[in-house]
């Protein structure tokens, strides 16, 4: 049995791309929004100067965090330092080294993404020097999920990512007690944000 987790769930919103989206969240008002920003394999990828452009019309309660695939330093602590973005947010083979020197150079959270196969990869993840670890699946905005079992007690702060939806958003935030949920493509109506779906997840979360 889980221990109850005395800190409300929040949730971020991730994969904006257009002022419309900026629009949506605004309304429904999720704790945190991701851009992926100058990663060209995906179609949700935004320059920085987008996100630069997009983020001036955010509201200040909602925090801008920035997804980044091995990136170059400069790109990262650029965005972060210059006030763009209030969080970091790694997904390729940003190793230990990458994570403290980034620390050094900005004092904004760095969240650490980790793809979950087994439970060695979970506790891989607990040890990381990042400010929070992201448990996902690991093949980037599919919409699945992993094997939730997996899970320990896990006594840092984490997002829980890969195929949460309003159908076991629920589930994830009572059974996993995750420190933040994390969706895109479920709230996506033919790859675009859907800010229907955005309000249902964000109304889910608020409930519970």
């Amino acid at each position: 049995m889980r221990i109850e987790n005395r800190i409300k769930t929040k949730i971020k919103i991730c994969g904006l791309r257009r002022r419309e989206d900026i629009l949506a969240v605004n309304e429904s008002g999720p704790d945190y929004c991701g851009f992926i920003i100058e990663f060209p394999k995906s179609f949700r990828s935004v320059t920085a100067e987008k996100v630069r452009e997009l983020v001036k019309e955010l509201s200040s309660e909602i925090q801008p965090v920035g997804v980044f695939v091995n990136a170059s330093m400069e790109l990262v602590t650029g965005l972060l330092n210059d006030g763009t973005l209030a969080a970091a947010q790694l997904h390729g083979q940003e190793d230990e080294t990458y994570i403290r020197e980034l620390k050094q150079l900005s004092d904004k959270p760095i969240i650490k993404a980790f793809s979950v196969k087994t439970a060695e990869d979970i506790e891989k993840a607990v040890q990381s020097p990042a400010d929070y670890i992201l448990l996902d699946q690991g093949s980037g905005g599919t919409g699945k999920t992993f094997d939730w079992s997996l899970i320990p007690e896990i006594e840092r702060p984490f997002f829980l990512a890969g195929g949460i939806s309003a159908l076991n958003m629920k589930q994830a935030i009572c059974e996993i007690r995750p420190y933040a949920v994390d969706l895109s493509s479920s709230v996506e109506t033919e790859k675009w944000k859907d800010p229907k779906k955005i309000r249902q997840v964000v109304d889910i979360v608020r409930r519970i």
